[in-house]
């Protein structure tokens, strides 16, 4: 007998997701184990933003225009947009920076119209034309563009247009694939490329223990993953919509906190999809960045201007006219607010020729980066995703824009929003370059190559900076 035997009386440690690593793991985990307990609560909350949401959408869409001198405080219409466009939204992607995909797995009513009718519907296979990975960036793409040219932003019955198609879409697609699925915010929804970036960075996620769940006994029920995320191999933040329904499942998967660099810094190269760095590169950092800019560009009136007097000069004045309909470019007579189809071409013109611009700017500095490196480890499309820290920035300075602009338009000033947009810019310019070169460092060429890659690199977030520095302090 051995000499020690209490020592086999000992209880194994737990599996290492089961394991407590401070207060701030073990409160984590208590709300992760929380949400998963806790269901049918977040089914009503579910429903209760369904109806908030298109409470907001449709009700001013059937409102008269807000008269000249109405206010937020007393008029619907307006108060439903600032609600909506500049404060709802802004911070839904500051939610991805912080809490992953929170959002998408709990609020989002397209998620959760989707997923119900999807009980309901055909359960369709879902084919393969729909998986593929460029869906996401092309959506966005389009739709940030048809926003703009409609007025998405100020106008009720163009955001009903813009917001109820997306939402008609997402329960077409429920009603044909999948089986309490969320297939339309798997593979379609034109925020889900944005969100999944986001998410990247955001230092929680729900962590999955493979050792652990290898070792437990199956459960009886297993778990109904709506996104269609494959649980026992999640690695990161980015596809998991943060519903909790997984918690705890096999006592392997926990809400847990993890460093905001680590889904990058971990990332294979296999693992990144050039749609993906498409959707980074072209979509929020190129085109969603000219899209915000364009209202206050002198360079969009010079163009403007420029082919306007060519026309006329050249007698030509089709594209002059103003008869376009509302559901195609802005069209409000009755405020002086009407859109040529000059207007519209140059406004396409503008976004998608200047955000290509900067995007093909930043893809060249990336690509040279990587090519200087020259490690397999390291192709552009891994080194890009250093930028997704400024790519949140970018998005939030964008869309607070519109914030400002009608909290001034209430004659409210608030003298600290220069500072706050430099911190802003500040934090999201050095947590990439923070990223870019951690990226490089865990390359193995020569110093005097990773030095060469990550000072090149350094262009691509001082080129984001200097566009918007010259947007707040030039223009």
């Amino acid at each position: 007998m051995p000499a020690h035997s209490s020592t086999l009386k000992r209880p194994l440690p737990a599996p290492a997701a089961t394991q407590r690593r401070g207060p701030i793991a073990g409160l984590l985990q208590a709300c992760g184990r929380g949400m998963q307990k806790h269901g049918a609560t977040i089914r009503v909350i579910q429903w209760a933003v369904v109806v908030f949401y298109f409470g907001l959408v449709i009700t001013p869409a059937f409102l008269p225009l807000p008269p000249e001198g109405s206010s937020i405080l007393d008029n619907l219409t307006l108060f439903a947009q600032f609600l909506f466009w500049g404060i709802w939204w802004p911070f839904v992607m500051v939610s991805m920076l912080f809490m992953g995909r929170l959002w998408c797995g709990v609020f989002c009513p397209e998620g959760t119209l989707t997923e119900w009718v999807s009980w309901r519907g055909l359960n369709l296979p879902i084919p393969r034309w729909l998986k593929w990975g460029g869906w996401p960036f092309v959506a966005f793409v389009c739709t940030t563009v048809f926003g703009q040219l409609v007025s998405v932003y100020e106008y009720p019955k163009a955001a009903l247009l813009v917001l109820g198609g997306s939402s008609v879409a997402a329960v077409a697609v429920g009603l044909l694939y999948g089986k309490g699925k969320r297939v339309w915010c798997r593979h379609l929804c034109p925020a889900s490329g944005v969100f999944s970036l986001l998410a990247k960075v955001a230092p929680v996620h729900f962590r999955v223990d493979r050792a652990a769940w290898d070792t437990a006994a199956a459960p009886a029920q297993p778990v109904n993953c709506a996104p269609l995320v494959d649980i026992r191999r999640m690695t990161g933040a980015s596809d998991c919509h943060a519903c909790g329904r997984c918690a705890g499942h096999r006592e392997a998967v926990q809400l847990s906190p993890r460093r905001p660099d680590a889904e990058i810094l971990a990332s294979k190269a296999e693992q990144i999809h050039t749609g993906e760095a498409m959707t980074l590169l072209f979509g929020v950092l190129g085109i969603a960045t000219a899209a915000f800019q364009w209202t206050v560009s002198p360079w969009f009136v010079a163009l403007k201007t420029a082919a306007a007097n060519w026309l006329i000069d050249h007698d030509s004045f089709l594209l002059l006219q103003d008869n376009a309909p509302w559901w195609l470019l802005t069209h409000y007579p009755e405020v002086g607010d009407v859109f040529t189809w000059l207007d519209g071409l140059c406004i396409l013109a503008y976004i998608l020729g200047g955000g290509c611009a900067i995007a093909l700017a930043l893809l060249g500095v990336v690509a040279l980066a990587s090519r200087i490196v020259a490690s397999p480890q390291l192709p552009w499309r891994r080194l890009a995703l250093g930028l997704v820290p400024l790519a949140g920035a970018n998005v939030f300075l964008g869309l607070s824009m519109l914030t400002l602009s009608q909290l001034k338009g209430e004659r409210v000033i608030l003298p600290w929003v220069p500072d706050a947009r430099i911190a802003i810019l500040a934090l999201g310019i050095g947590f990439a370059l923070w990223l870019g070169l951690r990226l490089v460092l865990q390359t193995t060429p020569a110093w005097g190559r990773r030095v060469a890659a990550f000072s090149i690199y350094t262009l691509a977030p001082a080129l984001i900076g200097a566009v918007w520095y010259v947007v707040f302090f030039v223009w």
